[in-house]
């Protein structure tokens, strides 16, 4: 990993903001992120994650923090965040943003508990495949306190597939539909590319279910994205 990611928000921390990044998919043309966004208040941020930060109680883990934008404001409501990122440029921003706990670190390498544990801006994505759903869950439910919870996003991506009628053309004998290849690129620069999981509800919750935990949805966002706590 170059941390192309990283390097970005590294370049906008320290005021050399030139160019956002570029990223795609195997089933995606280009597109922008902006970087602007990933620094984002409370008031810029999407109701669903309003509403996940309003849900937040107790020992907090912000997971894929990024520049830190949500465990600041959860922060400035008094509560004890841990926030971690695999991106070394995206800790070091957090942290000279004023992150309090944060640390270059994969979730499946956590090992403390909370009460909430906190997976936003498709959550899912760090799951990979859906071969490796079951793993991460059981992971993640290991690290709940007693009545902890988990919240996360994602989205419905079978829309990507429809055609001009409204019907799918998914290939039943390829992979879950939601397992794409992502790729982004930075002044140039491409990162390799990874596996990143948009799962839909209906499975998630299966998935959930199989492991004892409970799953419920929580609010549903204005393009196929949803907000679900699991415990």
């Amino acid at each position: 990993m170059k941390d192309i990611f990283g390097k970005a928000l590294l370049d906008y921390q320290n005021n050399n903001y030139s160019e956002d990044i570029i990223t795609w998919t195997n089933i995606s043309d280009e597109d922008e992120l902006p970087l602007p966004y990933l620094f984002r208040t409370y008031k810029d941020m999407p109701k669903l994650e309003q509403y996940a930060l309003q849900l937040a109680k107790g020992h907090i883990l912000d997971v894929g923090c990024g520049a830190g934008s949500h465990s600041l404001y959860l922060q400035e409501k008094g509560f004890s965040v841990k926030a971690i990122d695999i991106s070394k440029g995206a800790v070091k921003v957090a942290q000279e943003r004023g992150v309090n706990n944060v640390s270059q670190t994969a979730i499946l390498d956590v090992t403390e508990t909370f009460d909430t544990i906190l997976l936003l801006m498709n959550g899912t994505g760090i799951f990979q495949q859906l071969s490796q759903v079951a793993t991460y869950l059981k992971h993640l439910k290991s690290l709940l306190n007693p009545n902890g919870q988990i919240l996360i996003d994602s989205s419905d991506i079978s829309y990507m597939y429809e055609d001009d009628d409204g019907g799918l053309w998914i290939d039943t004998n390829a992979n879950y539909f939601g397992e794409l290849d992502y790729f982004l690129s930075y002044k140039g620069e491409e990162e390799q590319p990874m596996k990143w999981l948009y799962l839909d509800f209906d499975t998630l919750k299966t998935a959930c279910n199989t492991l004892g935990l409970h799953c419920e949805l929580l609010m549903e966002g204005e393009h196929f994205d949803y907000l679900a706590r699991i415990y």
